[in-house]
């Protein structure tokens, strides 16, 4: 099996930081794509931002120039750093990754557990 650690959530005041961070374990072999989710209530989740196995990145729209996104292939772990922190952030925040486990020809998608993040003054 693969367990995905989400951590770092919590709460600020509009205008902070926060950093995500979750780290993949378990069975995993091979990892493709990380990314964070995120669904704030009563709304669907909705894609955040993306890195492929190469380092490519997607943003939301919503996101872009505020977060970024990093992985470091050798801990299995992907991060994402938010600032700029506005109201409309708050959610709880999935860590998400695509890839295969060992003896799988089959590529997968795993989902942490969720992770607050709460922007409040």
């Amino acid at each position: 099996q693969v367990q995905l650690v989400e951590s770092g959530g919590g709460l600020v005041r509009p205008g902070e930081s926060l950093r995500l961070s979750c780290a993949a374990s378990g069975s995993i072999f091979a990892i493709n794509a990380m990314g964070w989710y995120r669904q704030a209530p009563g709304k669907q989740r909705e894609l955040v931002a993306q890195i492929s196995s190469g380092g490519s990145t997607y943003y939301a729209d919503s996101v872009k120039g505020r977060f970024t996104i990093a992985r470091d292939n050798a801990k299995n772990s992907a991060y994402l750093q938010m600032n700029s922190l506005k109201p409309d952030d708050t959610a709880v925040y999935y860590c998400n990754v695509v890839g295969w486990e060992y003896g799988s020809l089959v590529e997968n998608d795993y989902w942490g557990q969720g992770t607050q993040v709460t922007v409040s003054s």
